[in-house]
This record gives C-alpha cells, sequence and structure tokens, in this order.
C-alpha cells in the first residue's frame, strides 16, 4: 500500500511543479501573442471593410492628401 500511496504523491508533486512553472516560466503565455494578433488582424480587417461598404474610401483618401499637402507646402 505504501508503494501507491509514495507513487500518487509523486505524481501529484510533480503536477504541482508543472503547473507552477506554466503559472511562473517562461512559456507561461506561450500562444497568446498568436490570439492576440489574430484577434488585431481581424479588427483591422473589420475597419477596412466598413469603410470600403460605406463609401469612406475616398473621403479619408482625400482627408490625407489634403493634410500632406498642408503640411508639406505643396
Amino acid at each position: 500500500m505504501t508503494g501507491a500511496g509514495t507513487g500518487a504523491r509523486r505524481r501529484a508533486s510533480e503536477w504541482r511543479r508543472t503547473v507552477a512553472s506554466r503559472m511562473r516560466g517562461r512559456g507561461r503565455d506561450a500562444g497568446a501573442g498568436f490570439v492576440e494578433y489574430a484577434g488585431l488582424l481581424i479588427i483591422i480587417a473589420a475597419i477596412f471593410t466598413a469603410i470600403k461598404a460605406l463609401g469612406l474610401d475616398n473621403v479619408i483618401s482625400g482627408a490625407i492628401s489634403t493634410a500632406v499637402t498642408s503640411v508639406t507646402g505643396g
């Protein structure tokens, strides 16, 4: 019976070490950067789609052109 209890304690100890290292270690948020990057790309795509659907692309382009012209004096 002591052998089974020792094995269970050892596995529990290894599990605690693994969980603790993942919470505090180098790879604690591994993969989160990809998810955040994908979310950002989806938001940017939605903004560009909305601009195109609302017909604001020429308005924004004209405003940027006017601003650049006023800054460069040309």
